[in-house]
């Protein structure tokens, strides 16, 4: 693979990961794809492409399976980092089970924020790269029935945004993607397909992952994509915590 075409993609098996993968092939970037429960859906269509495509099978909720990841980069410094993996849970918060809990928090804070760490820390010793790291609008509000998958992306959130203004000048840049609800296997895999949320209408996850990807590529702070995304974002701004609270509580409750 080449040091400096190489597009590393967490979170690739489906979704807006594998969308990125795509674009970023498309785009002649060689590919480490990374995998945390499933297999890559059809590498063999990303490989047609001309680039070199390398598969993971990694939990990147705990350091073991970060350093398993770093083994296969090498002494390799990625072009791209796009920090995608990420778990959802729907429940109240009391009666979910505690493991679900810590591989979630895992995943999301502390398996994010390791591997932005360690690839950064390359980028910046090299004096380029991209990061692009999946937030999510619903981490700009309270998540009843959802409330550790909210808090979670809120603090995903807030880091990309310092990031980004700490790596000013240095030829590295940080990137934010905030999408609102997309139509990816998100929603069963978390139970959120049984809620009014999961049931209602989402974005097209290629349509995320080009907005994201162009703004990564220009070096924006933060990109919210998708008409569901930006209706949202709206709805934040219009209404109270509390009433933002109590509607999330509604669309995120479990119908059986």
């Amino acid at each position: 693979m080449a040091h400096d075409k190489l597009a590393l993609v967490t979170g690739a098996s489906s979704g807006i990961g594998r969308c990125l993968a795509q674009i970023a092939a498309s785009d002649g970037h060689d590919l480490l794809l990374v995998s945390q429960s499933s297999e890559i859906e059809h590498p063999e269509a990303l490989e047609m492409t001309g680039v070199q495509v390398e598969t993971l099978h990694a939990d990147l909720s705990d350091e073991d399976g970060i350093d398993k990841l770093m083994t296969a980069l090498g002494g390799r410094c990625p072009d791209l980092l796009f920090a995608n993996a990420g778990h959802g849970r729907v429940g109240h918060f009391a009666d979910q089970d505690e493991v679900d809990i810590v591989n979630l928090v895992g995943t999301n804070v502390v398996g994010t924020t390791v591997l932005v760490h360690r690839i950064l820390r390359r980028m910046l010793a090299r004096g380029h790269g991209r990061i692009l790291m999946t937030g999510s609008i619903a981490g700009r509000m309270p998540g009843p029935n959802q409330a550790v998958y909210n808090a979670s992306k809120a603090y995903v959130n807030m880091l990309a945004r310092a990031l980004h203004h700490e790596v000013m000048g240095t030829g590295v840049t940080v990137t934010n993607l905030a999408p609102g609800p997309v139509d990816t296997p998100f929603f069963p895999r978390s139970g959120m397909d049984k809620t009014l949320m999961g049931q209602g209408p989402k974005d097209d996850p290629m349509t995320v992952a080009g907005a994201g990807y162009r703004a990564m590529m220009k070096g924006k702070a933060e990109v919210v994509s998708g008409w569901k995304g930006k209706a949202m974002q709206a709805g934040t701004h219009l209404m109270t915590d509390g009433m933002t609270a109590e509607l999330h509580r509604v669309m995120a409750r479990p119908r059986h």
